[in-house]
């Protein structure tokens, strides 16, 4: 798969396609039903696969006190994509300049001479250009004059509502990550590198990988029975989402790993964290001594969860003994 960042960089090759436009955040079920529609165009038509994506979504730019947290950042979407078979992925910087784009300048400058569409699928709710004038319709009369046709993308219900990063976001807040990962179609996780933090919990007893989150904004918090794969094993632990209200911190979301029964060293290394089952909500606590304890129920409770739910799973009861 190609990853082209801005209309500065398309060139001859990646022209003639078919496409789709979106955020794809967190490539669910939904968003997986309609790249399966876009390979079968492109099968039928002899042409690769074409996402475009916007950095930063478009309401991270307007509004970005209130955009809703990602549920993957760029380069999790992208491997995401890559893993449903698309061809390419182009990802445009929405800034002043292309906030500015007239419809019909997005459909001239993106669509027939940047990447020679030739099949486009699209929510019949998709928004574009300018004040957000060009819709469906403008699509469809564009698509009969410049030569490619303009099909809806259906969305894809699950018990009866539709299946969307906001309903995933929602089940993530709930705790509920067994209807997260029918929403996404696998379980939720978030990848990081692991970076030196504080230490504090090490000095309790309680040595964690701090997996950096960077500057990402988190779709809930609270202390979780997690996983992570590491050399090839699945290892069960315990985290910690959140701002850790008890230690002064920067007020920035952290998101700290102790894993059961693993002693080696993560530093630098990237890992990825499953999220299986909510513990407890964050709190603050009235000192450390108070923490260490909340800290030591929490593990005791990993342990004996991961013994009742765990037995059937041979990585993961392989690494509890």
């Amino acid at each position: 798969m190609q990853l082209v960042r801005g209309l500065h960089n398309l060139r001859p090759r990646h022209r003639g396609c078919v496409a789709t436009i979106g955020n794809f955040d967190g490539v669910h079920c939904g968003h997986q039903a309609i790249l399966a529609r876009l390979r079968e165009r492109g099968a039928e038509l002899g042409l690769p696969t074409c996402v475009v994506l916007f950095e930063p979504q478009p309401r991270e730019y307007f509004t970005p006190g209130e955009a809703p947290p990602r549920l993957a950042r760029l380069r999790d979407k992208v491997e995401l994509l890559r893993a449903e078979g698309v061809d390419q992925v182009v990802c445009l910087a929405f800034n002043q300049r292309f906030r500015q784009l007239s419809a019909e300048a997005f459909v001239d400058t993106v669509l027939v001479q940047g990447l020679g569409v030739k099949h486009l699928e699209v929510g019949d709710d998709f928004r574009f250009g300018c004040d957000r004038l060009g819709d469906f319709a403008f699509l469809t009369d564009a698509g009969a004059r410049l030569g490619f046709t303009v099909e809806a993308a259906h969305t894809v219900e699950s018990a009866g509502t539709r299946v969307s990063s906001t309903q995933v976001r929602a089940a993530l807040a709930q705790g509920d990550f067994a209807l997260a990962e029918r929403l996404l179609g696998r379980p939720f996780s978030i990848t990081g590198r692991v970076l030196h933090g504080q230490k504090l919990a090490r000095q309790l007893g309680w040595p964690t990988a701090n997996v950096q989150l960077k500057r990402r904004r988190v779709a809930f918090t609270g202390v979780y029975l997690v996983s992570a794969e590491i050399d090839g094993q699945a290892r069960p632990g315990v985290a910690n989402i959140g701002v850790r209200p008890t230690v002064a911190g920067d007020g920035r979301p952290h998101l700290e790993i102790h894993l059961l029964d693993y002693t080696g060293d993560l530093y630098g290394r990237r890992i990825t964290v499953v999220f299986h089952h909510k513990l407890r909500d964050e709190q603050r606590f009235a000192s450390l001594e108070a923490l260490k304890a909340a800290i030591g129920a929490d593990v005791a409770a990993a342990q004996a969860y991961w013994q009742a739910h765990w037995q059937g799973q041979p990585a993961l009861t392989k690494s509890l003994k």
